[in-house]
């Protein structure tokens, strides 16, 4: 039986299924910046929305940290308990002065940022059964599985938004996971390779972190880039394959890894789409998934140029204009299986 969780309440339906946190955001003594992640991207996507009239604080949901009973709905105990290294947290989060922190620091200052996160991720699954759509500002720790982590990722808040909707919404039992961030999704990948319950597509730099073999096993449509794709073969082949990937089995839900260090000029991503390219890209997931009535939930994943946060707000203020997301409540539709085989 599952245990009691402050994650899934009730939703004013005046919110948007927008969850985010001020605690999202990584800022100590300057640290944040010895990595290239823009730490605090999350909080300039939410004052974008703010600009733009799209959210109030009163109109986006609260995210609430995930506690240690939460994560063990995946993590082992063994793996939660080396995070009280500050050795092992510097190694995940690529900060080489974590190290020598204290670990109540790191536990306060890096690691509860990405708890709440995690917490946010797994709220968002719940509202997007619920909405038809949600989007967690922040999240999208693909490179983190049940027993260890990398690349920035502490938690597996993917694996854990879908076993929570498994485990707690009745009527959930398949899950889709589009990934399209610029870095193969390892993490997640491993933690579902012997569930044919979730279906993963994967999209992503052939030559770059993690080159994980093993994990790829799981990756049920694998689509391998070179370096320097640009936005016309990048575009066509989202497209095709995300089709491709709802023809071969219908999920309950999907959640999609909206990376956008796919962006042209990222450091670590390789790639060269543009700007429009991202917005297009997601507009595509995003019609695709509501055409067929599949609730999706969007988390943002990775990105490491400053003007990713504008990139991310514009998107999703593009799906709204375009009528992809809305406040309303919607009801999860019967899927006429005629539209999905048009599609």
């Amino acid at each position: 039986m599952a245990l009691p969780t402050q994650l899934y309440f009730d939703v004013s339906p005046t919110c948007w299924p927008i969850v985010y946190s001020a605690d999202y955001n990584i800022t100590f003594m300057g640290l944040e910046k010895m990595h290239p992640f823009d730490s605090g991207k999350w909080g300039k996507v939410i004052n974008f929305l703010r600009d733009a009239t799209l959210i109030t604080d009163d109109t986006i949901v609260a995210a609430r940290e995930a506690t240690e009973d939460d994560l063990l709905v995946v993590h082992t105990r063994r793996y939660l308990s080396k995070l009280k290294w500050s050795y092992v947290v510097a190694t995940i989060t690529e900060i080489p002065p974590v190290l020598v922190l204290p670990n109540c620091l790191v536990q306060r200052k890096v690691l509860k940022p990405l708890r709440m996160q995690t917490g946010g991720t797994i709220m968002a699954g719940k509202l997007a059964i619920d909405r038809g759509w949600a989007i967690n500002i922040g999240g999208g720790f693909h490179h983190c599985s049940s027993e260890r982590g990398g690349g920035f990722c502490a938690y597996a808040d993917i694996t854990l938004a879908i076993k929570f909707l498994f485990e707690r919404v009745e009527g959930v039992s398949k899950a889709t996971i589009i990934d399209l961030d610029a870095h193969q999704g390892n993490g997640h990948e491993r933690d579902f390779l012997d569930d044919d319950r979730v279906y993963i597509m994967d999209v992503y730099n052939r030559y770059i972190y993690p080159g994980d073999g093993f994990a790829k096993r799981a990756i049920k449509r694998k689509i391998e880039l070179d370096w320097g794709t640009e936005d016309a073969e990048y575009l066509d082949k989202v497209e095709t394959h995300v089709k491709g990937a709802l023809n071969e089995t219908r999920p309950d839900v999907i959640i999609y890894n909206a990376g956008t260090d796919i962006l042209d000029g990222d450091p670590l991503g390789g790639l060269a789409i543009s700007p429009q390219g991202i917005i297009k890209r997601d507009e595509i997931v995003f019609t695709i998934a509501r055409s067929r009535c599949i609730p999706i939930l969007m988390v943002t994943s990775g990105g490491y140029q400053k003007r990713t946060a504008r990139i991310i707000a514009d998107s999703i203020l593009n799906l709204h204009n375009l009528g992809l997301i809305d406040k309303s409540l919607a009801a999860r539709e019967t899927q006429n299986p005629m539209v999905e085989l048009m599609m």
